[in-house]
């Protein structure tokens, strides 16, 4: 069964199906891009399946195709023994944070979330015995800050670990999948608004996404909410493209 609302997607595995401990993996898609959501996601499951789930073909999102990724998404929806949420971090949400007066900064939302996705699970009743996560900063200070919060769990912080781990590769495969679904399916909230849902990758560097910023930077009312204004790339373009504010 999957729940979804426009913040959190999550897939139970039911209780009677948890025969075993479990191993979790947390990964996340859109850290970098300069508009739409980050999400971060989990995935769960026995840890004796925890090396085998290789064979299903996880792996780095960032090295599958869309269809890949969606084909082992719908993979995943379908195995009773894996279970997955994400956490749907919206642009206007991480600007909000990040440019309030007492400094939110990125690292801090991205442990903050890895953290609450954990605890859910636990409190769900999966029985957790292993954690495994990308790391954000310094893998050995992440790792002990997150061992003293969870002294129930074995957890490992590790670069790389979605190449490393494949539980954390599924948790990547469901951030990227529901990522793309949001820009896909975005509404612009603002009246009026008729921009192009072509975004892109949302990196600066992409050249789709430079030509969208080029195209629908308006000069009194800057961006819509799609956009992540605490980006260095937002703030250039509205100080050289857009009406000067006096505050």
């Amino acid at each position: 069964e999957v729940e979804q609302t426009a913040k959190r997607t999550v897939k139970v595995v039911p209780r009677d199906e948890q025969k075993e401990s479990y191993c979790l993996g947390i990964d996340e898609a859109g850290r970098g891009p300069v508009l739409g959501p980050m999400v971060y996601a989990c995935a769960y499951c026995p840890l004796s399946q925890r090396d085998a789930i290789r064979q299903r073909g996880f792996q780095d999102s960032k090295k599958l195709t869309e269809f890949q990724r969606d084909q082992l998404f719908t993979n995943m929806l379908n195995s009773p023994d894996v279970g997955f949420e994400a956490a749907v971090l919206s642009a206007e949400e991480l600007s909000n944070k990040m440019l309030r007066k007492a400094k939110y900064n990125l690292n801090a939302i991205s442990h903050d979330t890895a953290i609450d996705l954990i605890r859910r699970t636990l409190a769900k009743g999966v029985p957790l015995k292993e954690v495994y996560i990308d790391t954000v900063g310094p893998p050995e200070t992440y790792q002990a800050k997150l061992a003293r919060i969870f002294p129930d769990q074995t957890i490992v912080v590790s670069k790389k670990a979605d190449d490393l781990f494949p539980i954390v590769s599924a948790a990547s495969i469901v951030a990227k999948v529901i990522r793309d679904q949001v820009l896909r399916n975005w509404e612009f909230k603002e009246p009026g608004i008729t921009a192009s849902h072509a975004f892109g990758s949302g990196y600066p560097a992409d050249p789709v996404t430079k030509m969208w910023l080029q195209r629908n930077v308006d000069y009194v009312f800057g961006f819509p909410s799609v956009m992540r204004f605490s980006w260095k790339t937002c703030s250039n373009i509205l100080e050289t493209d857009a009406a000067p504010v006096s505050w």
